[in-house]
């Protein structure tokens, strides 16, 4: 006997009826309440809940088609608080907490994750998550090596990966500047200059004792060992000192941190953010020395050039008539834009390949001041042309057993 919808409706209601189940099922559980259904949402992780972690936790957290079910910090007040806001935010104690961002890539009722840790991280776990089928947001700097950029991209496409950079600064702060280059009404722009730093620096703290609720080991993770200092991993906005953004074991110092925004921006005004540099020139003016970064379409990127005059670039630039600047996707900024991409399939705005080639310009300008001269780059090759010297400054050894 054939079964109708209506049949079917029916009989499954006695059923239930008779099981003595509830006949009210949360509307939220059917995506009533302006939620979508379960089915619908987007099932995140979110490993790394300090400074920049809390920020991107709570944009996500946020969304009505995300439903965050783990969360991971090496520190437990970090990690009890993740959590704690997680389940507030439901109404329930469902969230799972861990202090090892493998069990959370392991899970296969996950969709993404956020990755908000230290620099010298952002690689392993990219890579890995890819490798698990994670979509990936992570904050910038998303690369600390030049070798670490091509394989992340590499393995982002190889799994069909939407993989964003977090770096809202670049389309908020310079769209209007943006929109004036690529306009005209600057003339046509040939070179933009970048003033950002200083350079990461080798960490001689003393140690201290471990705090007790700390995984030191996982903090470490690839990097060197070495003892533990609360100002060696304090999350910190200064690269000049007490931070690990100011120690070249974890970071590029501010040439990465902020150039990630500042050399984002200036490769989306010069519209080359599909392109890498192929030569690095060291020069000096006035007893100062900085680097020009020339692509192969003739644009030029100059590092810290001296007599060079400045304009400051807010998030109130006027919009201008002409050419469109591309948008973030979905709703609410570079998070929004992420989400609907996953959905969609789409590159997201800060698409992991524009990422790594915007954070080539400070890779390739630190060694070429490393090294204290000039260099020439192949892209395609990712190597250094006739320059074993350099090219051994390209990637850098990882502490065993964390290896990509």
């Amino acid at each position: 006997m054939k079964t109708t919808r209506r049949k079917f409706l029916s009989s499954s209601g006695a059923a239930t009826a008779a099981l003595g189940f509830p006949s009210i099922i949360p509307s939220s559980a059917l995506g009533n309440a302006d939620r979508p259904a379960p089915s619908n949402r987007i099932v995140m992780g979110g490993i790394g809940i300090g400074n920049m972690g809390r920020g991107d936790h709570g944009a996500f957290l946020g969304k009505n088609d995300v439903q965050y079910v783990a969360i991971c910090d090496v520190r437990k007040g970090a990690m009890n608080q993740g959590k704690a806001k997680t389940d507030a935010k439901y109404g329930n104690k469902d969230c799972k907490a861990h202090d090892d961002y493998r069990e959370i890539l392991s899970r296969d009722d996950i969709d993404a994750v956020h990755i908000a840790t230290p620099d010298h991280w952002h690689a392993q776990m990219i890579i890995e998550a890819c490798r698990h089928g994670k979509d990936v947001f992570c904050q910038k700097p998303e690369s600390l090596t030049l070798g670490e950029g091509s394989l992340m991209v590499e393995t982002a496409r190889r799994y069909g990966r939407v993989v964003s950079g977090g770096s809202q600064r670049v389309l908020q702060d310079y769209k209007g500047t943006v929109l004036r280059c690529w306009n005209g009404s600057y003339g046509k722009v040939k070179s933009i200059n970048v003033n950002v730093g200083p350079m990461s620096k080798p960490c001689n703290l003393p140690p201290e004792n471990v705090p007790g609720d700390m995984n030191w080991e996982m903090w470490l993770g690839p990097a060197p060992w070495a003892p533990y200092n609360s100002k060696r991993c304090s999350g910190s906005f200064s690269t000049s000192g007490n931070s690990w953004r100011s120690y070249i074991d974890y970071s590029g110092g501010g040439m990465t941190d902020w150039g990630a925004h500042h050399f984002g921006g200036a490769t989306f005004a010069v519209d080359v953010r599909e392109l890498q540099p192929k030569e690095v020139i060291l020069d000096e003016k006035d007893g100062k020395k900085f680097v020009s970064l020339r692509y192969p379409n003739g644009m030029e990127i100059t590092h810290n050039k001296p007599g060079v005059g400045q304009m400051h670039v807010g998030r109130d630039n006027e919009q201008r008539e002409g050419k469109e600047v591309p948008k973030y996707a979905g709703s609410g900024g570079i998070t929004g834009d992420f989400i609907d991409c996953v959905k969609t399939r789409n590159k997201p705005f800060r698409d992991i390949e524009f990422a790594i080639n915007t954070m080539a310009v400070p890779h390739l300008a630190t060694i070429a001041y490393k090294l204290n001269r000039s260099l020439k780059w192949d892209s395609a090759k990712q190597q250094f042309i006739d320059d074993a010297e350099a090219d051994r400054l390209r990637d850098r050894a990882r502490r065993e057993p964390w290896q990509i």
